[in-house]
């Protein structure tokens, strides 16, 4: 009887355990699904809010950059410690329509799709002010679905939440205007030795000139696109003006 029950006890131990039913891992990933979901739902508005009174101390951008052995030059100023000229360059050259979409500009997606399309080696993007303060404030820079589809999120929470003025005024505080330089003031000191509030027209839109590729073109030793870009915005600054396309960006 003894010899059966040790029998038994060996047979136990060496057999193969039972597969999970189907059922429990589904159940399990239903659970993390929905705590996804809960984080997406509720991380994003505490941070929103948060960031609607208080300057964030860094960005993930600005992590990366230190990593990858850049320094970091961050100050932040309110935007009525920037010249006015600052935000209608922004408006000028990176969305005329700022004051009158609400996040996205969908005539600004559709030509950008056209152009890709006929153009695919030089892709346009189609992102507002808006759109681009959502992603440089809160999310990782690298272009994919996900971080898409949460800056989507985000830009509606920030429109909802902030308003025009404090957009602007994070999108001119966080941007990233050359290695380990940050935000107007930065900018300003790093490149023209002055404040943030005694930049002319002309400043103002070199600044914002070399947005799109901030670590390749300089603003202290402008190449040809640049100072081609810093012309027409600055052109185009005098019909933000006359028209008020930056009016809704108080000081």
């Amino acid at each position: 009887m003894s010899n059966r029950s040790e029998q038994a006890r060996r047979a136990a131990r060496t057999r193969p355990a039972r597969p999970p039913r189907r059922g429990g891992v589904l159940r399990f990933l239903r659970r993390v699904l929905v705590a996804l979901l809960l984080a997406l739902v509720i991380v994003p508005p505490v941070g929103v809010v948060v960031y609607k009174v208080v300057p964030p101390p860094i960005t993930i951008l600005m992590v990366e950059r230190l990593i990858e052995g850049q320094g970091l030059d961050y100050r932040w100023r309110s935007l009525a410690q920037m010249s006015p000229a600052l935000p209608q360059a922004a408006v000028a050259s990176e969305d005329a329509r700022y004051c009158l979409h609400h996040g996205f500009d969908f005539s600004a997606i559709q030509r950008a799709l056209r152009h890709n399309e006929r153009r695919p080696n030089r892709i346009r993007g189609g992102s507002t002010i808006s759109q681009q303060t959502a992603k440089n404030v809160f999310l990782w820079p690298n272009r994919d679905y996900v971080r898409k589809a949460i800056e989507t999120w985000y830009t509606v929470l920030i429109e909802l939440v902030w308003g025009k003025s404090r957009i602007m005024e994070m999108y001119l505080n966080v941007v990233e205007f050359g290695p380990g330089v940050y935000g107007a003031e930065a900018a300003s000191e790093h490149f023209f030795h002055k404040h943030a509030s005694q930049l002319s027209a002309s400043e103002a839109a070199r600044l914002i000139a070399v947005l799109p590729k901030p670590l390749s073109w300089r603003v202290d030793d402008p190449a040809r696109i640049v100072r081609s870009r810093t012309y027409h915005i600055g052109r185009a600054m005098g019909i933000v003006r006359g028209a008020g396309l930056a009016d809704c960006v108080r000081r």
